[in-house]
């Protein structure tokens, strides 16, 4: 094996090694598991792409994120400036679905009880700020430092500290009624 096979085998090793975390903040952002894993297939093709801009010894999940939140903005971008279309089919298969009488109700509501805590969380998350929400999950998700999440953000320290307080005051009101109905919330909040 040559020196730039060995080079690339370490890089790909490397680069693999983030791909869960990379899906979890794709999903974050996305809140779809189709476009999460097609983001994340997007940041490895760009990162295996430009390889050789990658300095070796630096921050390789930070490299990743950044790629991986700059590619997520380009698309919502260039998808907020086209239309919104749906095929025929598409339309057909679930107005099939809509209009089935298969549905048992009784199973549904049981999975929408079970799922009730996740999806509160959820949409709670979804409601905030898409820069808020980025740094919410990097911080405290993906345990990334402040000076990493300065990194993949590309804004000052300062930035960062500012927006994670304001993001979880945010979440701590959305959700604040959520724990006192169900029991959970503190008296100091």
């Amino acid at each position: 094996m040559t020196q730039s096979q060995d080079n690339g085998t370490n890089f790909e090793n490397e680069a693999t090694s983030h791909m869960e975390a990379l899906y979890r903040f794709a999903l974050s952002l996305t809140s779809d598991p189709t476009s999460a894993s097609d983001l994340v297939q997007e940041t490895y093709l760009k990162a295996f792409r430009f390889r050789s801009s990658f300095q070796s010894g630096t921050n390789m999940k930070a490299w990743l994120f950044q790629i991986l939140k700059n590619s997520f903005i380009n698309t919502y971008r260039r998808k907020k400036r086209s239309p919104v279309t749906a095929s025929y089919e598409n339309v057909a298969d679930f107005y099939g679905l809509v209009k089935s009488d298969g549905i048992n109700l009784d199973t549904l509501s049981k999975q929408l009880f079970e799922h009730a805590f996740d999806d509160e969380i959820t949409r709670a998350l979804d409601s905030l700020s898409e820069d808020f929400r980025m740094v919410l999950v990097l911080s405290d998700i993906e345990d990334f430092t402040y000076e990493e999440i300065s990194e993949v953000l590309e804004v000052p320290i300062g930035t960062v500290r500012s927006r994670l307080h304001r993001a979880r005051r945010s979440l701590r009101s959305i959700l604040y009624s959520y724990a006192k109905e169900r029991g959970i919330s503190g008296s100091n909040t």
